[in-house]
C-alpha cells in the first residue's frame, strides 16, 4: 500500500464513518477497486480508532461532563456549587444506558466477528440496500412521531430533549451490533434505532456517537493481535497518513451530519446507497 492510498482510505473511512453510508462497506470496496487484498483487519480499526479522536474532540465537553459525574458517583463526591441535582441524575442514567448499550453491541459484535471475514463484496451491496431502507423508515417514524407530539401539545416543531431510557438502551445497543455487518452503517442504524424508540433527534445524534467510543475502543483492542502484520504487510507510513486524514474528514463529516440530524434529513442518503448497492451487485 503506497502512502496515497492510505491517504485516500482515510478520507473514504473520515466521511463514511459519520455519514450513514457505512465505512467498512466503503472501505471493502475502495480495496478491492484499488487491487488492495489482504489488507489486515487492525488497518481498519486504526482508521476508526483516528475517526475515534474526531468524536472525543467534537464531544469533549458532554464526555468531560459524563466522566466527572461517574467519578463523583464511584467516590460519592459531593456536587459542585451550580451544578443542578435533576441534571446529575439524568447524566448518571445516560451513563448507565451507554454501559447497556455497549454490553448489548459487544454481544452481537461477537457473535458477528466469527462470520465477517468470510462474507462476500455482495453482502456488502446488500448491506448498503438495508442501510437505506433503515434511513428511509426512521425518517418516516420520527415524522410520525413529531406530528402526534405536535397534535397532542399543540407546540409544532422538534419534540423536546428526552435522553434515552434503558429499553431505548436496550434496541440502540441492538442496532449499533446490527451495523457491524459490512455495509451496514454504525451511525445510521444506531441513529435509526434511536430514532425508531422514540428518542428526539438531537438525543440520537449525540448518544450515537458516544456510544461509538467503547465500541471503537473495544475492537481496537480485540485486533492489536494484528500489531505485527500490518507493520509488515502495510508499512508505518500509509497508517500515519491515512490516520491523519481519517482525523480531518471525520470531524468535517461529523460536523455537517450533526446539522443534518437537528434537520431530519438522513434519508437523503438513501438515494445514494440505492444506486450504490444494486450497481455492485450486478457489476462485481
Amino acid at each position: 500500500m503506497t502512502t496515497f492510498q492510505g491517504i485516500l482510505l482515510g478520507v473514504i473511512q473520515g466521511i463514511a464513518e459519520f455519514l450513514p453510508i457505512s465505512s467498512s462497506g466503503h472501505l471493502k470496496l475502495a480495496q478491492i477497486l484499488l487491487g488492495l487484498n489482504d489488507v489486515p483487519l487492525l488497518f481498519d480499526v486504526f482508521l476508526h480508532v483516528a475517526t475515534l479522536c474526531a468524536v472525543l474532540l467534537y464531544f469533549r465537553r458532554i464526555i468531560g461532563r459524563l466522566i466527572s459525574v461517574l467519578f463523583r458517583w464511584i467516590f460519592r463526591r459531593p456536587l459542585p456549587r451550580h451544578t443542578s441535582a435533576v441534571a446529575e441524575k439524568q447524566d448518571r442514567r445516560m451513563i448507565l444506558t451507554i454501559i447497556i448499550t455497549t454490553a448489548v453491541t459487544g454481544v452481537i459484535g461477537f457473535v458477528t466477528s466469527k462470520f465477517i471475514p468470510e462474507l462476500s463484496i455482495y453482502a456488502t451491496c446488500i448491506g448498503f440496500l438495508f442501510t437505506a431502507a433503515i434511513l428511509i423508515g426512521s425518517a418516516v417514524t420520527d415524522k410520525l412521531i413529531s406530528l402526534h407530539y405536535a397534535a397532542s401539545s399543540g407546540v409544532r416543531g422538534d419534540r423536546p430533549f428526552t435522553g434515552v431510557r434503558w429499553w431505548q438502551a436496550l434496541i440502540i445497543g441492538f442496532a449499533q451490533g446490527i451495523g457491524t455487518l459490512p455495509g451496514v452503517s454504525r451511525s445510521g442504524s444506531t441513529i435509526a434505532g434511536a430514532l425508531f424508540s422514540g428518542v428526539d433527534r438531537v438525543s440520537a445524534g449525540e448518544y450515537s456517537f458516544i456510544v461509538s467510543i467503547p465500541a471503537i475502543l473495544g475492537a481496537f483492542i480485540l485486533e492489536l493481535k494484528d500489531l505485527d502484520a500490518v507493520a509488515g504487510s502495510i508499512g508505518a507510513s500509509p497508517v500515519i497518513a491515512g490516520c491523519a486524514a481519517a482525523f480531518a474528514a471525520g470531524y468535517l463529516a461529523l460536523t455537517w451530519l450533526m446539522r443534518l440530524i437537528r434537520k431530519g434529513r438522513l434519508e437523503w442518503f438513501a438515494a445514494y446507497l440505492i444506486p450504490l448497492g444494486v450497481l455492485g451487485l450486478i457489476f462485481l
